[in-house]
């Protein structure tokens, strides 16, 4: 992949996460959630400022790896980025277990019980494992 940030969503009915990587792809970083309704401004503003390269989308899946509930909702979102931000990769993650890592971590991390129950700040930080996910697969190719 070429040489600029990678920008992960975990999409949600309510909210997103978003986190981003460095220009160098080396770090994968929370940036925040952010309401899915206004998602795709969001993301036009930060794609055409920022030199995002791809976008990777979080793919929830069942135990037995079948697609998630919300799955046909992101189809038609993924739809939605293509038509905005034609050439533009967009590529998929399994999420699997990632609220519940990204949980675990904000309780290993101090967090405290108040701050945890943002699920905005879960939402970060399991898009930020999600590109870390994406990160870690595609170095070992």
């Amino acid at each position: 992949m070429s040489e600029g940030r990678i920008l992960a969503l975990d999409y949600g009915e309510k909210r997103t996460g978003m986190a981003v990587t460095d220009p160098l792809q080396m770090i994968a970083s929370g940036m925040g959630a952010v309401a899915t309704q206004d998602l795709i401004e969001t993301l036009r503003a930060y794609v055409s400022e920022e030199g995002v390269v791809a976008i990777v989308v979080g793919e929830p899946k069942q135990r037995d790896n079948t697609p998630s509930d919300i799955e046909a909702e992101i189809l038609k979102f993924i739809g939605k980025l293509k038509k905005e931000f034609p050439g533009l990769p967009i590529e998929r993650q399994d999420e699997r277990y990632t609220s519940k890592l990204a949980m675990q971590s904000l309780v290993e991390s101090g967090v405290k019980k108040k701050k945890r129950q943002d699920k905005a700040l879960l939402d970060e930080v399991s898009a930020t494992l999600i590109l870390q996910a994406f990160l870690d697969r595609t170095r070992t190719k």
